[in-house]
């Protein structure tokens, strides 16, 4: 009998391995915002440049008088000097130097007679008067007591920039301080330059600038006072930008009180930058606040600062006096 062999089983189909699942990676969609814009002439957050002396002018001590700043830039508390005595050759350089570099300087409990005051002030030039101002007695004293004469200082200004020279500084003193309140501000101006985008410094880098006492004076002292003072101050012009005669450095050098306008530029054009210029001073980290206490000094560099007193103590009584020092003309 022929055998026969079983049939070999048929070979199994070959498999194709399953491709790899495709791997897919996706980056998340930028959030829709909602259009805006800051406007180009606003203040804006970020770093400051805080340079308290010019370029190239190292640091030094001072060995006459102690020196407590007050803050970054300006204002400085100077101890261990009594004002009611006349200051040594030495002395004042030293304190001219502090000034230069603190743009104001503060004097605790000096408590000085009107004279004194004066013979202090005269050690840095010839005291000016004010016509437009109430005095205390000395022409070249200026008293602010708003119970007797209704004025405002709470705007940020620099002294008289409408005179063709405007004061060099001033030393002020309080005789009367309310139980709470009424401090004095002052702002570095060339900090605030510093910080100004290079556009617009090479703006006013150049420009001039009027200067009128009406606005400042116009809000609270009567037209026809005004008009008897309008042939000895006319408007003046001045450096938007003007150099301190003494350290050469830039300073910003237009104020809400007296700056009129631009120069040259068309009225809205030139409103619009002054406008920026005039918010430079609002800035905090180029301020300084001194709460008074009676008795207390303040010298400030005008060439160099802008002011402003605040005027939060209601009905209290607050009483000052100041004497000016004639300046130069800026440029």
């Amino acid at each position: 009998m022929t055998t026969h062999a079983a049939a070999p089983a048929p070979a199994a189909p070959a498999t194709t391995p399953a491709p790899a699942a495709a791997v897919t990676t996706t980056t998340a969609a930028a959030p829709l915002l909602r259009p805006f814009r800051i406007p180009d002439d606003g203040l804006h957050e970020g770093p400051r440049v805080l340079r308290r002396l010019p370029e190239g002018v190292a640091e030094r001590p001072y060995e006459l008088f102690g020196v407590v700043p007050q803050a970054a830039t300006i204002g400085a508390e100077i101890r261990g000097l009594d004002l009611s005595r006349p200051l040594t050759g030495a002395v004042r350089e030293e304190l001219n130097r502090a000034l230069l570099e603190w743009k104001v300087l503060f004097f605790r409990g000096q408590h000085l007679a009107p004279d004194v005051q004066r013979a202090f002030a005269r050690n840095w030039g010839e005291l000016e008067t004010n016509p437009l101002l109430a005095s205390a007695g000395p022409a070249d004293v200026v008293r602010f007591d708003r119970s007797a004469v209704r004025t405002f200082e709470n705007v940020w200004h620099t002294d008289v920039t409408f005179r063709e020279r405007p004061a060099m500084g001033a030393v002020l003193q309080l005789r009367e301080v309310p139980p709470r309140g009424g401090d004095t501000m002052w702002a570095d101006m060339a900090a605030a330059y510093d910080n100004l985008p290079a556009e617009v410094r090479e703006r006013i880098d150049g420009a001039r600038a009027v200067h009128d006492f009406l606005p400042g004076f116009a809000r609270f002292t009567a037209p026809e006072r005004l008009a008897e003072h309008q042939e000895a101050f006319p408007p003046v012009e001045h450096p938007v930008v003007r150099r301190h005669p003494e350290t050469g450095r830039r300073m910003l050098f237009v104020n809400t009180s007296f700056t009129t306008h631009i120069s040259g530029f068309a009225q809205e054009e030139s409103d619009r930058l002054l406008r920026l210029l005039f918010q430079q001073a609002h800035v905090p980290e180029y301020q300084v606040r001194w709460r008074w206490q009676a008795g207390d000094i303040a010298f400030w560099d005008n060439r160099a600062t802008q002011h402003y007193a605040v005027g939060d103590y209601g009905s209290e009584r607050r009483v000052a006096e100041r004497v000016a020092i004639a300046g130069d003309r800026p440029f």
